[in-house]
C-alpha cells in the first residue's frame, strides 16, 4: 500500500476481539497500547481480566530485587492499581479475574487493598487473587523479620476487610502470625478457594488448625508448624504439604471427603519419625499421589496390607515417587502397589540431585542428615499397571555441565534387551517407555493436576 492509503486493520476489529487480546497481557503492557489511538485509550478500563504483577515493573533482563528497586516497582504497582481501578467502566459489572502480586510495604499495600475493596463493592469479581511478597524472600533475614512482616500483614488485613472478604486465592510468604491470626484470616476470607503459605508459622512449636467451608486447594510449603490439623474442609480436593519439622506425626486429617490429589515432600533427617501413609492419609481415598524425597532418606514406612491401608488406596490411579535417593532398594514401595488395585500410571525418579543436596560430610553430620546408602518387582505387584516410564539420569541447568555417567539404553537394540529382561517370566500388560531427558519427564508429570 502507498503511505496515504494505509489502514489500521487491528483497530478496526470489534471491541470484544481487542479486549480478548488485551486480556492476555499484564496491565503494564495493556496500558502501553493507549498510545495507538483514542479508541485504544478506552480499552484498558473495559478489561475483564486485570493482572498486576509487581515484578513486571522490573527493567527487562533483571531478576534480582534490591530494596531501592523494590520501593520503586511497588510504587509503580500501586499507581497502576489506582489508575486502572479509578477509570473502570461502571457499565461492565463483571471482572473474571483480578490478580495482584505486590510487596508487603506499609502504606503501599493498604492503598492497593482499598482500591481492590472499592472495585469489589461495585463489581462482581469471579476470581480474586493476592500474592503477597516480602523483602525477606530476597535476602537472608531472621526470626525478627518474620515477626515484623507478620505484624505488617495483619495491619494490612485489618485495614482492608472488603478486599480480603472477596478473595478466592491468597498466597503468603515469610510471615510469623500471632496465635489466632490465621483463624481470623480464614473467618474473614469466606470466599477463599486456594491458600498457599510458604515459610510461615505461628511461633515456636505452634499447631496450625484449618477449617473452612469453601477451600479446595491448600499448599503448606517449608512452614515451621509443629503439626497441621485439617479439622473440616468439605470442599478440599488438592493438598500439597512440603517440608515438615516435627519428629512425630506432622499431619492430622479430619473431615476432607473430596480430597483426591495429595503431594507430600520432605527432607527426612535421621531423627525424624517414619511416616505411615495409612495413618497420615487415614479417612481419605486419594486418586493422585506424589511422594517427594529430595534425594534424601526415605521417610515412608512400609506397611502390611490392612483394611485401613486398602481404604486409603482403593481409588489410587496415579503415583509419582520423586527424587528417590540413588542406591535405595525399591522394595519398600511395593506395599503401595499391592494396596492400589486400580493403579494405572507409576512414575519413579531416582536422582541424587547434587545441586540441591548438602554434600559436605561435616555439615550433614551436624544437621542430622542420614548416612548415604549406596522394576521388575514393581510390575509383578501392580497387576493392572498400564505404563512404566524409565528415565535417563536427570540433570538441572546447573548440573548439566558435569553430568555423571549414565547406563540409560539409548540404542533401540539395548532398549529391547532391557525390556526383555524386565518382563521375562512375569504376566504384565504394561507398556515400557524409555524417556531420555528431563524436559520430557517434566511434560508428562505436568499434565497431572497436582497443586
Amino acid at each position: 500500500m502507498e503511505d496515504g492509503n494505509r489502514e489500521d486493520m487491528l483497530s478496526n476489529l470489534p471491541d470484544h476481539i481487542l479486549l480478548t487480546i488485551l486480556d492476555r497481557l499484564n496491565v503494564r503492557d495493556a496500558a502501553r497500547t493507549c498510545v495507538l489511538s483514542r479508541r485504544w485509550q478506552q480499552l484498558p478500563a473495559m478489561l475483564s481480566q486485570i493482572k498486576i504483577d509487581v515484578l513486571d515493573f522490573l527493567p527487562e533482563g533483571t531478576t534480582a530485587c534490591y530494596q531501592r528497586e523494590i520501593v520503586r516497582i511497588n510504587g509503580a504497582a500501586v499507581e497502576a492499581t489506582k489508575s486502572i481501578m479509578s477509570r473502570r467502566d461502571p457499565s461492565r459489572n463483571t471482572i473474571h479475574l483480578l490478580s495482584m502480586k505486590f510487596f508487603l510495604r506499609d502504606n503501599d499495600t493498604i492503598s492497593i487493598g482499598h482500591a481492590v475493596g472499592q472495585i469489589m463493592a461495585t463489581h462482581k469479581v469471579e476470581i480474586a487473587q493476592f500474592a503477597i511478597l516480602t523483602e525477606a524472600h530476597y535476602s537472608r533475614r531472621g526470626d525478627d523479620d518474620l515477626v515484623y512482616y507478620g505484624r505488617n500483614f495483619m495491619l494490612f488485613f485489618e485495614a482492608c476487610p472488603g478486599a480480603f472478604g472477596g478473595l478466592t486465592c491468597l498466597k503468603l510468604q515469610d510471615l510469623r502470625f500471632g496465635k489466632s491470626d490465621i483463624c481470623n484470616v480464614l473467618l474473614t476470607c469466606k470466599q477463599l478457594k486456594h491458600l498457599r503459605m510458604f515459610n510461615c508459622d505461628s511461633g515456636v512449636w505452634a499447631t496450625l488448625q484449618v477449617e473452612h467451608l469453601q477451600l479446595s486447594e491448600l499448599e503448606i510449603v517449608n512452614c515451621s508448624f509443629r503439626k497441621v490439623v485439617l479439622i473440616s474442609l468439605p470442599k478440599l480436593t488438592q493438598m500439597a504439604f512440603h517440608g515438615w519439622i516435627a519428629f512425630q506425626d506432622p499431619l492430622s486429617v479430619g473431615d476432607v471427603p473430596l480430597l483426591e490429589t495429595v503431594d507430600l515432600t520432605n527432607v527426612c533427617l535421621s531423627s525424624h519419625k517414619m511416616v505411615k501413609l495409612s495413618e497420615f492419609l487415614g479417612g481419605t481415598s486419594v486418586r493422585n499421589l506424589r511422594l517427594g524425597f529430595e534425594s534424601e532418606k526415605i521417610w515412608v514406612q512400609p506397611e502390611h496390607l490392612t483394611r485401613q491401608l486398602a481404604s486409603v488406596f482403593c481409588q489410587l490411579t496415579f503415583v509419582h515417587m520423586a527424587e528417590i535417593p540413588e542406591g535405595y532398594d525399591l522394595s519398600w514401595s511395593l506395599f503401595i502397589l499391592e494396596a492400589a488395585p486400580n493403579l494405572k500410571e507409576l512414575y519413579l525418579t531416582v536422582w541424587d540431585h547434587l545441586c540441591t543436596m548438602e554434600t559436605d560430610r561435616e555439615k550433614r553430620r551436624a544437621l542430622s542428615y542420614s548416612i548415604r546408602k549406596g522394576v521388575r518387582c514393581v510390575m509383578e505387584a501392580a497387576v493392572n499397571l498400564k505404563n512404566v516410564f524409565l528415565y535417563n539420569r536427570l540433570a538441572c541447568k546447573m548440573c548439566r555441565d558435569n553430568p555423571p555417567p549414565s547406563s540409560f539404553p539409548f540404542a533401540e537394540t539395548k532398549k529391547l534387551l532391557v525390556e526383555k529382561i524386565i518382563t521375562s517370566g512375569i504376566d504384565s500388560a504394561a507398556s515400557i517407555h524409555f524417556l531420555a531427558g528431563k524436559a520430557i519427564w517434566a511434560s508428562h508429570v505436568a499434565k497431572k493436576n497436582f497443586p
